[in-house]
């Protein structure tokens, strides 16, 4: 669902993204070209002055949710992940390449490029450079803390790089299903899907 904010501002998104239907895109927000956005995920630029940016190549996995504070921006640089259930608050900067995992927190805070923030950890106020890899569940508040960190390991860099071509094939495989049953809407796919699984079963 895609809605304006209360300045009437609409959400501005690529015809070449992926958006499911049941995640929430509000305000004012751009969404470029190959970005795959999941169930029930939420973006959200309402309040007065904010802004969301998702560059190309990103994927917005589900229940993912990112909100900007009024006058304070989020851009989020292309070829980045944002995993299941991840917070991304504005005022934040993430660069190109970066992966946010599941269940983090990134408030307020710069995140260079090809940085990897683990699973549950908790980055705020502070700037990570460029590299970094920010260990599961770790909280993140000040600045020598983060420039302590250390390099992403290469499994961790292959690994980053895989999760983004999986969701570009995702991109690729939901757009080519949605042309060859152009005149159907997706929520009716799925339902004509239901109704085959059923009738396999019932066969059987």
């Amino acid at each position: 669902m895609q809605l304006p904010n209360p300045d009437g501002q609409f959400p501005k998104i690529s015809s070449n993204a992926w958006i499911f239907d049941n995640a929430l895109i509000i305000g004012n927000v751009t969404i470029e070209e190959d970005v795959f956005v999941g169930p029930n995920a939420v973006i959200r630029a309402d309040e007065p002055g904010s802004s969301i940016v998702i560059r190309s190549g990103c994927n917005v996995q589900d229940n993912v949710i990112i909100h900007s504070l009024s006058d304070s921006e989020v851009k989020i640089g292309s070829n980045t992940s944002l995993a299941h259930g991840c917070i991304v608050h504005g005022p934040c900067e993430i660069g190109e390449n970066c992966f946010i995992g599941f269940g983090a927190v990134a408030f307020d805070c710069i995140l260079e490029k090809d940085t990897l923030v683990l699973h549950r950890a908790v980055v705020r106020g502070v700037k990570i450079l460029p590299h970094k890899v920010v260990p599961d569940g770790i909280v993140i508040t000040d600045q020598i803390t983060a420039n302590a960190l250390e390099d992403v390991t290469t499994d961790l860099a292959e690994f980053k790089k895989s999760v983004v071509r999986a969701n570009l094939e995702l991109v690729k495989g939901y757009k080519q299903l949605q042309l060859e049953n152009e005149n159907l809407p997706f929520s009716i796919l799925q339902e004509n899907e239901i109704e085959k699984t059923k009738s396999f079963e019932s066969s059987k």
